[in-house]
This record gives C-alpha cells, structure tokens and sequence, in this order.
C-alpha cells in the first residue's frame, strides 16, 4: 500500500544555548525508522514559517491516520488532484481514437437501441411497462434495472477486469449502462406530467431562479473521473482514482450531492408523483453509491483511502467546518481549470436545449 508520510518537526532549527547541568545524549537512529523505498518528491516541499528563520518540514514514515491539529496548513496530498488538465501533455492521436470512438458509440447506440424499426430499446421499454399501469411502479422499475446494472458491474470491476482486461471491461459496462440510462431518462422526459399532481409552484416569485440555479449548481458535483474522458472511452487504460482535491474537499461523494440538487430542484419544479418517484429512485441509488463506492476503494487503495475517507466527508462542507479538512489559501483555482469550464458550458448548452431533448424523446414515443 501507499507509503505512509505525514509533517513531522523541523529539520533546521535555530541553535539553542547548552545549559551544562542537563545532557541530551544523541539517540542512534534505527534502521527500521528509515523509509523502505525512494520518498516522492512531491511530499518533500520547503514550508516558509513567518517568522525571520526559514525552516524545512521533513516528513517522515508514521501513520497515515496521523494528523498534525495544530497546524493551519494543508497535509500533503494523499490521494490524486481531481481535474488537472494540461494541454501540452495530451496526445492528438489518443484523442483522435476518442472521437472516432465516440462516433462509433453513438452509431451503434442509435441503430441498436434508440430507433424503433431496428433497435430494441423501445421493446425494452414496452416490456418492462407491461409490469404496471402505473407510470410511476414503470419509473422506479426502469431505475432498479439500471442501478443494478450500472452498481453490479462496478462491484464486479475487479474481478472483470482480470478475466476481460481493464479495457474490454470499461467497454462491456459501458455498452449495457449507456442504453439503460438512455431509455430512463426519455421515460422520464415522456412521462413526467402523467402523474398526479401534488402542488404547483410554478408560478410561484423566485421558483423558476432557485430551480435553475439548483440544476446548474448540482453539475459541478459530478465525480471527478467523469473528467477523465479518455479513460472513459478506454483509449487510456482505466484505473480506480482516489480523488482528493477540488469538490471532493466539499463532499467525498459529489455524484450523489448533486444528484439529490437535480432530483429536489426537479420535483420542486414538476411537484407530481412521477417526479417523486423518480426522486426516491434515483437518490436511493446514489446512496447506495455511497456506500459501495467506499468500500469499492478502501479495497483498491487500502490504508491511504483511510486517510482521505478521515479528512473528508459525504455531508457537503462538513469537514471543512469541523476542521478535519484544511483548505488551500488558492483552494478556488482547483476549480478554474478546462474541465470546468466544460461543464459549464455544456450544462448552459443543455439548459437551451431543452425543448430539442424534450422533441427528440416525445418522436420515440417510449
């Protein structure tokens, strides 16, 4: 597992008088207190203390649950930095695989499952509804379905990927989440004024800016591996990151925050059973996530997911004000970076799109 380094005392320190009535004898240094392997560069940082004499932390193996309280700087980063993007590191031809890829997956999605005279996905749908009458029984049906599928896969990754490979694995889970997802959301879409109707809010002074502000918000709480678009492609192989920085300081499970934003701000704005439905359905997957997904990484990354899972918490904010989590002075530039700004303009892209996506889902007529 990860090599365990947490800030210990200073190396240099100002010289102190030596008094002659007490003797400090030096103590020999165990061979068994010295690091096994090369330390990281990256954990071995000069840290500039206000006061005149400049000192150098020297981090040393301890525990990784080990924590310095009295300190107001950052710990060294444990886990990986959520949504770094250099352009001058990224390969054309990789994303030239990405985008025939892509090409490719939409096609095959398009003709195998989307359209009526030769995909299935309209069989599918027309199957599970024979379950009930009731549209919203047929909503959280068609949720279960994906959720078992989508968190079953991902539970089953580590065997998976040892008999498929990492590749084919990523390309097996995606092929079988993608048209479930597909045909959830355009259920939803179709149906979303079929229920009863529990309030009307509307019209109501300031409701339509809290809902939009709500939906914009909850997409900036996607998982940072989203990000990660050539992995999700499996043009890069596709690994299991330990996130640490950017929204996972806010919440250790952005996914699931911001699904519950989307899921109220959307019920709010329908106020009818099938909203509350697919609510109920959707956040009680995402929590389940919760859960799974730690356990899925304290697996993969043992001891050093401790450490992370110490300094974080799944309650927005929730560390940072109980101090567990010490935030950067330049915490806001984890945030000015490419992939951000990617969602920004995609969720503004699919807020104006809106009756495009809502047209494009009534023709399917699922």
């Amino acid at each position: 597992m990860a090599t365990c380094l947490v800030v210990a005392n200073s190396l240099f320190r100002p010289p102190k008088p030596i008094l002659p009535h007490k003797h400090h004898p030096l103590q020999p240094i165990s061979s068994h207190s010295l690091p096994k392997s090369p330390l990281n560069s990256t954990f071995l940082k000069p840290h500039f203390s206000h006061s005149d004499s400049c000192r150098f932390r020297f981090l040393a193996p301890a525990s990784l649950g080990e924590t310095d309280a009295s300190s107001d700087e950052p710990l060294p980063l444990v886990g990986e930095d959520s949504a770094a993007f250099d352009l001058g590191t990224q390969n054309i031809v990789s994303w030239v695989y990405f985008t025939i890829i892509l090409g490719v997956v939409l096609f095959v999605l398009d003709v195998f499952w989307i359209d009526n005279s030769t995909g299935f996905g309209k069989a599918f749908i027309d199957a599970v509804s024979t379950l009930s009458d009731s549209h919203e029984i047929v909503m959280l049906a068609l949720i279960l379905i994906f959720a078992t599928v989508h968190s079953g896969l991902a539970s089953f990754r580590d065997m998976g990927e040892k008999l498929l490979g990492k590749r084919a694995y990523r390309v097996l889970f995606a092929g079988v989440s993608l048209p479930l997802a597909v045909s959830t959301v355009v259920y939803f879409i179709n149906h979303r004024y079929d229920g009863v109707q529990l309030w009307q809010l509307q019209n109501g002074p300031g409701v339509h800016q809290l809902v939009w502000l709500s939906n914009f918000i909850s997409f900036f709480f996607l998982y940072p591996s989203t990000f990660n678009l050539l992995e999700v492609a499996a043009v890069d192989q596709p690994k299991v990151h330990l996130w640490e920085t950017g929204i996972m300081r806010i919440t250790r499970h952005p996914q699931m925050v911001g699904q519950v934003i989307w899921c109220l701000a959307h019920t709010i704005w329908i106020g009818n059973s099938v909203a509350v439905a697919a609510s109920v359905g959707l956040i009680g997957h995402h929590l389940f996530g919760v859960w799974n997904g730690d356990r899925r990484l304290a697996v993969q990354h043992g001891e050093a997911f401790e450490v992370v899972k110490k300094r974080t918490s799944i309650i927005p904010f929730a560390a940072i004000l109980d101090g567990r989590q010490k935030l950067p002075k330049d915490y806001y530039k984890e945030f000015i970076r490419l992939p951000y700004l990617a969602i920004t303009a995609m969720t503004l892209g699919a807020y104006f799109l809106h009756p495009v996506m809502q047209a494009a889902s009534f023709r399917l007529h699922w």
